[in-house]
């Protein structure tokens, strides 16, 4: 019954049955919602969103997802993000949104080898200019948050700044970092994790092809590789997934996987990863989640940080777990750099 050697049976049983009555064409037409093109960069296709703001003096923003998400992810955002006034914001704070699928995500394939980080990030770096847009923002979250700053570091002269959350990095400390009390709670969790939350990582980083197998020939097996990190990672006050994240948004997210049939061009990522050498000195704001391992001081080896926020409530998945938080943070961070 406990979550410690993975998805309960009766938990997933219980989900299941949700799935079999889950209404895909009002998921799908909410998506559809919002303007969506494909365009080919660097040999590869690439599905994004293209959402304007009704603000003539919005700043462009280019949205980056990770896995196991999508730009669906994203949709609790949109609306605030490129129309702040008609939620009771500033229209000062407006934004024009990009928000691609992650090559070998969603509709963003088929994928060919090599697409890593860095790579991504210079394809959308190719997208922000045939869009016409040469001065932008970047904000992201678990791959996002590697890819933006990436962006920041590829395309300096036309990055204003970049908002990153969600980071699943193991901290790098060095033994002359000291560390308070928080930080060292912070780097016990993520030493925690390391141990006996990765496996899904080790698998998919050494043998993507195999565990796919699986996954593409199962719905139930996909959808259960992928409600464990809605476990995982989510508010730890908030014990099952479906009280952190609404049960129908992680029901589109695993669909739009089996759809699609991107376990395995997904997963290899994992694979492609490279550790980000480069330093970014583009202004950087960093969200911290109750579940984000991040320690400021190690980050700001990389990151020119210009703000930094902590919040008690929400989790990895912050555009579906706490948005009004994530909302509020992406504007303050932009006012900055605007």
């Amino acid at each position: 019954e406990g979550w410690e050697r993975g998805v309960p049976v009766e938990y997933l049983r219980w989900v299941v049955e949700r799935w079999l009555e889950f209404d895909w064409r009002e998921w799908e037409a909410r998506l559809n919602a919002y303007p969506q093109f494909v365009t080919r960069i660097d040999e590869q296709e690439v599905h994004f969103l293209h959402v304007r703001s009704p603000e003539a003096g919005a700043l462009p923003l280019v949205l980056t997802h990770g896995w196991p998400g999508s730009v669906a992810e994203f949709l609790p955002v949109l609306g605030p993000l490129t129309d702040p006034a008609a939620y009771g914001g500033d229209p000062r704070d407006a934004f024009h949104l990009v928000v691609p699928s992650v090559p070998g995500h969603g509709f963003s394939v088929p994928l060919e080898s090599g697409w890593n980080h860095a790579r991504i990030a210079r394809a959308w770096a190719e997208l922000m200019r045939r869009l016409g847009y040469d001065r932008y923002g970047a904000q992201g979250g678990d791959t996002g948050s590697v890819v933006s700053p990436l962006l920041g570091a590829t395309d300096p002269e036309h990055v204003v700044g970049v908002h990153i959350n969600g980071g699943l990095a193991y901290p790098d400390v060095l033994p002359e970092d000291q560390l308070t009390a928080t930080e060292r709670e912070r780097l016990a969790e993520a030493d925690r994790l390391r141990k006996v939350g990765t496996g899904y990582a080790d698998l998919q980083g050494t043998r993507p092809q195999t565990v796919a197998h699986g996954l593409s020939d199962s719905p139930v097996g996909q959808l259960a590789w992928i409600l464990e990190k809605f476990w995982e990672w989510t508010d730890p006050a908030k014990p099952l997934p479906h009280e952190a994240v609404d049960l129908d948004h992680i029901l589109f997210d695993v669909s739009l996987y089996w759809f699609t049939n991107t376990s395995a061009t997904s997963a290899n990522l994992y694979y492609e990863v490279d550790q980000p050498a480069e330093r970014s000195d583009v202004p950087t704001g960093v969200a911290v989640f109750p579940t984000d391992p991040a320690i400021r001081r190690v980050l700001e080896r990389r990151h020119r940080i210009v703000h930094w926020s902590e919040f008690t409530r929400g989790g990895h998945f912050a555009a579906l777990e706490a948005p009004d938080l994530l909302v509020d943070d992406v504007r303050r961070f932009f006012r900055l750099v605007r």
